[in-house]
């Protein structure tokens, strides 16, 4: 267990400020909870506060013994209130920390420090290269940055509590001012700056009492539209504000060099069917209808406000012609704005807006100057009318009046259009072969499609991308899922016409496993128009077709099946003509579920290379780029940890300006909803991307590093097969000693938890797979079979041989940015790590031969990976190289323990039969308050 650290001055606490914080947050949580609750339920939590605290932080013994004592007899009910207050306790630390973030920095920026992350320090390492402005701004023409949200069964947070924890989130940052002003004054005693405190604080209480009356838990199961809403309200928080900033500052950093909009959002919610049925084309549509409606109402707020600001006269200013021909086409013919060209163009903007707002979503505008009329056709026509207002004001020296609000402005129909962001679709291989084998059935060409090989299917699938006629016979009876899936396909066309091309861009298939794969697709956008002409013709064809490769198997034949794709006559010629970008998805949960962390890292590393080798290949005789997206989840299992130095640690040449990335679960709630935090994260994504690009830091890794990365990937992988898919009962271990049962049960995401309705773990979904192992505190996917690698590649030899490999292994750590960053993600998943609760949870386990097998191996190879970590980085403490996430840990850690004491003794309820409502609400409550202090469980 980590100790307290030893005690300094304030004056010398760099995190005196965090504790602060802290303990003004937790002192209004206890007064809420002594007001509502009672003075023994207050007295209870503290209790158990103090117990959990003396235990974590000074080893005492006599305090744990009397903390599960405590805890063991506790009453459903008082269960229920002692997680509620721990959990809300989570959640209020974790915004003092965000908070704490944001000072540090701007300390930092007060002395003229740059941040690692930071642009600023990005271009200063850059321009320290030789690299000029101009070829930075030429670079980033070229380049596309995604991040994109997902919808996945591990975000727990409600919309109602995410918005009143913004609120606490301001009134932080609102406290620091008022008490940075009052020293900037140097005086002892301001009466009007306590007063503000004080009343500072007592709107803190309203939003904690707001907190503690409001329902934590969703009492029915996560729609699609619930997820589309939730995603939804990061946009109104952090994106619509945060993006445009992000570019104006580039903007100036980089002089007068333009800059490209090649930062744009992506989405999956409303798109993404694969293994989620709820998700069909009214969620598609629903979904763009949503984000139009969001944008268009930004607009059209920022457009009446330029209304107000921009009152200049003709009298007093000369107008250059375009703008008095934009003015003179407005219907507002208001006598008091007859002079006021800039007014009368915004309000005729602003009713063709609202026309726009009616006929993409029905909506009305709230406000009215001129009725709406003559809606906009497209983005770009909003765009080049406010570019006449710009070009206007610069004309006569009114630059500072279009940085405020037109700038931003004009980024965000750059960025946003009338789309908001790009939803991709994705389904699954197979479905897409069913409906591929009814349509030719039903059409007399093939009647036993499924069962033909894979050169027969590429055959007649080429043959059919070649003939103009469709495959579907009017008036045949065809299956509910292929009308859906066709269905699904032509509304991409029809929202892509009203929309506009960037509302749908991507088509993903998830399990690509053949070329056929990708045909099937091709062939279904041919079958609904999203196809212009057929293979043989200069066709073009709309959605780019994304293999997404998951296993491990997968990830080995990604390159082979690339290759065999675009060597079939006319694919390459139709990809070029269709804008010569191809995006291949690699995704990180599956690959780590099939072989573990290290093995998963390194076949996705081995097939990035691969992949990259092949595709210059092709853009020396094609010109076609590739473009990695990146399905990275919250945990370091599935890909988690610091987006930065996971861009820094690609290959070589994988990046090159293009990377999607996904963005999941409970991490999209800690990285977006703070505004500052959120532009902090995209600040590092274009940070990284720059430096990955034109400083290119990853040097091709030699052969003895790749030869020793190998050997270490498979020794891990055979370990970690042998626990997990060869010990017989392990699968049995993992359904009892971990929550997976309870979180199935849990209203926290709108797809099943499993694939399958088994106990296989095969068949279980790698999310909760992650997320099960984070609640039981062992994080077994970010950290096993590294451990016994390492071992077996260490006492194989001679002594003078493992000292030798020995210096191997920490010359790779020191130079091979894969290696460090996979090591540093394994210290974090450690660090999270708790053997004392894992021993706790499995107890649940009936067998208590099976579990003290399971538990022992386990445990051994815990030992193994420690070992290996500190012998290889040198580093006797975990997260000694993370020291803001070691704070982390410190002050939030003993708040988390009660919750899984609790959680352990309601699941033994719950499965012994006690199905009390209180007992599977507390379980759930608990689900909750652990994800929300680990932070990256999902």
């Amino acid at each position: 267990m980590a100790r307290k650290p030893a005690t300094r001055s304030k004056k010398q606490d760099p995190d005196s400020a965090l504790v602060e914080d802290i303990r003004l947050l937790g002192r209004i949580l206890g007064d809420v909870i002594r007001e509502q609750e009672g003075v023994d339920v207050f007295n209870l939590i503290e209790t158990i506060r103090t117990l959990s605290v003396r235990f974590h932080r000074h080893s005492d013994e006599q305090a744990n013994k009397a903390l599960k004592k405590l805890l063991k007899g506790l009453s459903a009910d008082e269960s229920v209130k002692v997680i509620r207050a721990f959990t809300y306790f989570s959640h209020l630390a974790n915004l003092a920390e965000d908070r704490h973030q944001l000072r540090r920095q701007a300390a930092q920026e007060r002395l003229a420090t740059k941040q690692e992350g930071s642009i600023d320090l990005a271009l200063e390492r850059i321009r320290a290269a030789g690299i000029s402005n101009q070829a930075i701004s030429k670079t980033l023409a070229h380049s596309h940055l995604s991040p994109v949200l997902t919808a996945h069964p591990t975000e727990v947070q409600r919309k109602s509590i995410l918005d009143a924890e913004r609120s606490i989130a301001q009134l932080l940052q609102i406290r620091d001012q008022i008490k940075d002003r009052a020293k900037a004054f140097h005086l002892k005693k301001d009466v009007l700056c306590e007063r503000e405190l004080s009343d500072n604080e007592s709107l803190m209480k309203a939003r904690v009492i707001q907190l503690w009356q409001t329902r934590l838990l969703r009492v029915t199961k996560l729609k699609v539209v619930d997820e589309i809403e939730n995603a939804l309200s990061y946009y109104e928080a952090t994106f619509l504000r945060e993006i445009p900033k992000l570019y104006a500052q580039l903007e100036d950093r980089l002089g007068n060099q333009p800059v490209a909009s090649f930062l744009k959002m992506g989405q999956w919610t409303g798109g993404d069917r694969d293994g989620n049925p709820n998700v069909t084309a009214e969620t598609l549509d629903y979904a763009l209808r949503r984000q139009a409606d969001m944008i268009l109402r930004h607009y059209l707020t920022e457009v009446h406000y330029l209304g107000t600001e921009l009152s200049l006269s003709a009298l007093l200013v000369d107008f250059p012609k375009p703008m008095q021909e934009l003015a003179g086409r407005s219907p507002d013919t208001n006598e008091h704005r007859m002079d006021e060209p800039y007014r009368r163009a915004l309000t005729g903007i602003y009713s063709r807006l609202a026309a726009t707002l009616k006929t993409l979503t029905g909506g009305d505008a709230a406000r009215h100057a001129v009725p709406p009329q003559n809606p906009y056709t497209s983005a770009h026509e909003f765009l080049e009318d406010l570019k006449i207002i710009e070009h206007s004001l610069r004309s006569h020296s009114a630059q500072a009046l279009v940085n405020q609000r037109l700038r931003p402005l004009i980024r965000s129909v750059e960025v946003f259009g009338f789309h908001l962001a790009t939803v991709d679709l994705r389904q699954s291989s197979d479905k897409h072969e069913e409906v591929i084998h009814e349509l030719l059935l039903l059409a007399n060409i093939e009647n036993n499609y499924s069962t033909l090989n894979e050169l027969s299917k590429q055959a007649i699938l080429l043959q059919l991308l070649k003939e103009a006629r469709p495959l579907r016979v009017i008036g045949a009876n065809y299956s509910s899922h292929t009308l859906a899936e066709l269905k699904i396909v032509s509304l991409a066309k029809e929202l892509r016409e009203r929309f506009g091309s960037d509302a749908i861009r991507h088509y993903i298939i998830s399990h690509t496993e053949t070329v056929s794969d990708l045909l099937e697709v091709m062939l279904l956008q041919k079958e609904v128009g999203l196809m212009h002409g057929t293979l043989d013709t200069k066709s073009r064809i709309d959605l780019i077709t994304v293999p997404l490769f998951e296993t491990i198997g997968d990830l080995r034949n990604a390159a082979p099946i690339m290759s065999d794709f675009y060597t079939l006559p006319g694919i390459a010629n139709l990809i070029k003509r269709s804008g010569g970008e191809q995006d291949i998805m690699l995704g990180y949960s599956d690959s780590n579920k099939d072989g573990g962390i290290f093995t998963s890292n390194w076949e996705l590393y081995c097939a990035e290379i691969a992949l990259v080798d092949l595709f210059e290949r092709l853009a020396n005789s094609h010109n076609i780029q590739l473009r990695l997206f990146h399905g990275r989840g919250g945990t370091v299992g599935r890909g988690g940890g610091p987006s930065y130095e996971a861009i820094l640690a690609q290959p070589p040449g994988t990046v090159r300006g293009q990377i999607r990335l996904t963005e999941q679960g409970e991490v999209i709630g800690s990285k977006y909803s703070n505004p500052a935090i959120g532009r902090q994260n995209l600040e590092a994504l274009i940070a990284a991307t720059l430096e990955a690009t034109l400083l290119q830091p990853t040097k091709p890794a030699s052969a003895i590093f790749l030869e020793t990365a190998a050997q270490i990937s498979q020794a891990s992988m055979n370990a970690y097969r042998s626990l997990i898919y060869e010990t017989d009962g392990f699968a049995e271990f993992f359904f009892q000693a971990t929550p997976i049962r309870e979180i199935a049960g849990l209203n926290i995401g709108s797809r099943p938890a499993s694939r399958k309705a088994s106990q296989r773990i095969e068949d279980l979904r790698a999310i909760p797979w992650g997320f099960s192992w984070g609640q039981c505190r062992l994080t077994l996917p970010g950290w096993f079979g590294f451990g016994s690698a390492v071992d077996s590649l260490l006492h194989q030899s001679s002594a003078a041989k493992q000292k030798a490999a020995l210096a191997l292994l920490q010359k790779m750590y020191r130079q091979w940015p894969f290696f460090r960053t996979l090591l540093s993600n394994m210290d974090m998943a450690l660090s999270k790590a708790d053997l004392d609760l894992a021993a706790l949870y499995s107890e649940l386990v009936d067998d208590v031969r099976l579990r003290k097998k399971i538990f022992t191996a386990l445990c051994a190879e815990w030992d193994k990976t420690v070992h290996a970590l500190t012998i290889i980085t040198g580093e006797k403490q975990r997260l000694a190289n993370n020291p803001i996430l070691a704070r982390s840990i410190r002050h939030r850690f003993p708040y988390i323990d009660p919750l899984h004491h609790i959680q352990v003794e309601l699941v033994r309820r719950y499965r012994a039969g006690h199905t009390d409502e209180r007992v599977q609400r507390g379980i759930h409550l608990s689900i909750n308050g652990i994800a929300s202090g680990l932070r990256n469980t999902g």
